[in-house]
């Protein structure tokens, strides 16, 4: 599996869990309210913060731009009213962008159509983000992967070989990706989650792959990281009653401070693959374990026969793993009865 950079983070297996705060639309397209996000994210500890850049009229027919729009997250009479009004001028992702710089966090975007992939490449962006809905887009994805920076892409709403086409369009140009797997439902049921899919992913793909999630709750995205998810992305708001489509599926700060919070412990429980007597371990094991000790005394000169031996308390003394191997040996020593076998006082 592929290791990628982003900025000054490595991600893929072995490193740790690239924690994604997804901002997306919930700043309802007010400069300030995207502020604040930005400065949620950093204090919760995330890695970086996303949001989404849409040049509406290019994206969208007359038709569906002109389609009324009359649902209780609406933000205008039609589709297209609505989708404007969750976006932000220009301007603000420049000041986004200074912002995320001094609060030390990484500034990320979803283009959702070439001028606004542009755009964000002028801005620097270390890494672009291909949404779930555009993995079909390989115009986009072409596009976006000319560019040569690593890529995010979500695979929701996508079967294997749709994903498969837009992994062979991204690596027509390089092999900078990673993988998330999606359930693109708003909010998601846990039973729709597949997040064993994650290692469907890796196997077919040999790529760095996480998990984007859109649930309710923390549990199966700590357990996306348990199963290896590299990549973590959960959508975050200031207030889940807001109006707007996104805010309902949303983590609140607190929320989002406990899952980054969770994910590092659970990073920690992870720990090595290898199974050894850890130092924390010893003095639990040399009070609780047991030892080979004598059954009834032993006079020095005695060749040991198994009534000679009995297994007790406190773990110091010879491991009873090795009782067998101590019928036949002769001792040194006098060994008391009810007392631990000393290893001096034996010819092994």
């Amino acid at each position: 599996m592929r290791t990628i950079r982003i900025g000054d983070r490595l991600i893929g297996e072995g490193q740790p869990c690239y924690l994604v705060a997804e901002a997306g639309v919930n700043h309802n397209g007010d400069p300030a309210l995207a502020r604040r996000l930005v400065e949620v994210a950093a204090r919760a500890g995330a890695d970086a913060v996303k949001f989404q850049k849409r040049s509406v009229r290019d994206i969208l027919i007359r038709a569906a731009l002109e389609a009324p729009y009359v649902k209780p997250n609406s933000l205008g009479a039609t589709y297209g009213e609505h989708r404007e009004r969750l976006e932000l001028p220009e301007e603000a992702y420049r000041e986004l962008a200074d912002l995320c710089r001094k609060q030390n966090i990484t500034f990320l975007a979803s283009p959702w159509d070439p001028r606004s992939a542009d755009f964000l490449d002028e801005l620097e962006v270390p890494a672009f983000k291909i949404a779930s809905a555009d993995v079909t887009n390989l115009p986009l994805v072409e596009h976006v992967a000319r560019k040569g920076k690593p890529i995010i892409m979500s695979t929701g709403m996508s079967d294997m070989d749709e994903i498969a086409d837009a992994v062979a369009a991204v690596r027509r140009h390089h092999d900078q990706l990673v993988l998330l797997q999606c359930t693109s439902a708003y909010p998601s049921e846990n039973a729709d989650l597949n997040l064993r899919a994650i290692e469907t992913l890796r196997r077919a793909f040999g790529a760095p792959v996480g998990y984007s999630g859109h649930e309710r709750g923390l549990a199966p995205t700590e357990a996306a990281v348990a199963l290896g998810a590299c990549v973590v992305e959960r959508h975050f708001t200031l207030d889940r009653t807001l109006p707007g489509p996104d805010h309902a599926a949303s983590l609140e700060p607190r929320g989002l401070e406990l899952l980054i919070r969770n994910v590092r412990n659970i990073e920690a429980a992870l720990g090595s693959p290898d199974k050894r007597l850890l130092p924390s371990e010893r003095p639990v094991r040399e009070r609780l374990a047991k030892s080979v000790a004598a059954a009834r005394d032993i006079p020095a000169g005695t060749r040991i026969a198994a009534e000679h031996l009995t297994v007790k308390g406190p773990g110091t003394g010879i491991s009873p793993r090795h009782l067998g191997r101590l019928v036949g040996v002769v001792a040194r020593r006098d060994v008391a009865a009810d007392t631990l076998l000393p290893t001096e006082a034996l010819e092994w």
